[in-house]
């Protein structure tokens, strides 16, 4: 971990401080997006949607502080959530279980399941196969852009450009789901060079979409 940030603890939960920003997990400020038709709107849940499967198993294998596997939770998805670094590892931990106490987002957070470790390495041992994997690797032209809130800065000095995208994206082949679906932003490249079998496009954010 960068030495000017540090975990600390807060009357709100663990966070990651510098001593002037904090960060923590926090998935109850997510319930707008999850209420009655909004989810129908997201371009994730429409990624992931399979048809003839009603609770789709999905392997996020890149999860970070899990907002997007909790989207999935809410629209009724099972997912495993994977995050390798420790310290967001840790952040991701300790939203999901003030998740599991409150009322509001207990439900959904029921339908999460939080592993520390690379999911490189898991992926290819699921078993039964997950039905989606969902890949968000951080790569270095997200890094420079001015788009990233100030607030997830801190994140940014734990996180570092992802170096292997093949090896990620075999691991995500070798899990043997119906469909990969990769976030990037808007202009993003594809992951390691492979074109994707369709994309959904929102504004800043676009879903390709491989299919098994």
């Amino acid at each position: 971990m960068d030495q000017t940030a540090k975990l600390i603890e807060t009357a709100e939960g663990l966070a990651l401080s510098d001593g002037k920003n904090e960060i923590r997990g926090d998935f109850s400020r997510l319930l707008p997006r999850v209420r009655r038709g909004n989810l129908a709107s997201e371009h994730l849940v429409r990624a992931v949607k399979l048809k003839g499967i009603d609770l789709p198993v999905v392997a996020d294998a890149t999860a970070g502080l899990g907002e997007d596997s909790f989207l999935l939770a809410a629209a009724g998805c099972r997912v495993l959530l994977y995050e390798k670094d420790p310290v967001i590892a840790a952040l991701l931990k300790d939203a999901w279980e003030r998740a599991k106490r409150d009322p509001e987002t207990a439900p959904i957070a029921e339908r999460m399941t939080v592993i520390e470790g690379d999911s490189i390495r898991f992926l290819p041992e699921l078993d039964p196969p997950p039905d989606v994997v969902l890949l968000d690797p951080m790569f270095p032209e997200r890094k420079k852009s001015a788009l990233v809130k100030k607030k997830f800065q801190l994140l940014h000095l734990l996180e570092r450009p992802c170096d292997n995208e093949r090896e990620l994206l075999d691991a995500a082949i070798a899990a043997k789901p119906k469909r990969i679906v990769i976030k990037r932003p808007a202009k993003g490249p594809y992951l390691a060079g492979v074109k994707p079998s369709y994309s959904l496009d929102g504004s800043s954010v676009r879903f390709y979409c491989i299919v098994l």
